[in-house]
């Protein structure tokens, strides 16, 4: 029928659930019919997929005012792609203490449309340093505020402004640029 491309429970009750599906099909209406003719089956509908509405996702986290000042670029570069006809879409998340950023960092790569990473602190290392190694194993671009532990060490990208590290973040995953962390000859700014 399809590749699962994204799958999703939107909404549960005791007898009926809401389930959003993205399916990459070479042929549409037979898989349509096919799931209208199953009994456990209420209703079909077509939508546009996450991925064409809120495009790549930018995660952003640490802590708090520094994670603010990283949106702040993240945001207004995004705005500037957005406008033609990019999609990209920046997340906060304002998280202290080694667990708690290693497991979000790793669960980072598993959100659907994550391409980056910027981990703003002034201190991190340990478990995290271990979770930025894994995700960068798995494709997700990781930058790094310049800051105290190995976290920098092992990031793809260190940058010492906050509101830069939001810019070169969304500069590095959007098609409309021209940026692109291969081409650099340093990773530390």
């Amino acid at each position: 029928m399809g590749d699962i491309v994204s799958i999703a429970i939107l909404d549960q009750s005791a007898s009926e659930a809401h389930v959003y599906f993205e399916i990459l099909v070479p042929a549409l209406e037979p898989m349509l019919e096919e799931l209208r003719q199953l009994d456990i089956v209420l209703n079909v509908e077509i939508v546009k997929s996450f991925d064409r509405i809120y495009g790549k996702r930018i995660i952003i986290m640490g802590g708090g005012a520094q994670v603010g000042q990283v949106a702040i670029g993240a945001i207004s570069e995004a705005d500037r792609h957005n406008i033609r006809g990019e999609h990209i879409s920046v997340d906060t998340i304002p998280l202290v203490g080694e667990q708690a950023l290693a497991d979000a960092t790793r669960a980072v790569a598993r959100l659907p449309r994550a391409k980056a990473l910027v981990l703003a602190g002034s201190l991190m290392g340990g478990d995290i340093e271990k979770a930025v190694l894994e995700v960068r194993a798995k494709g997700l671009l990781v930058i790094s505020l310049n800051m105290a532990g190995s976290v920098p060490d092992v990031a793809d990208l260190v940058v010492s402004d906050p509101v830069q590290a939001g810019v070169m973040a969304v500069m590095a995953v959007a098609d409309t640029a021209k940026f692109t962390v291969e081409r650099l000859k340093r990773r530390i700014f």
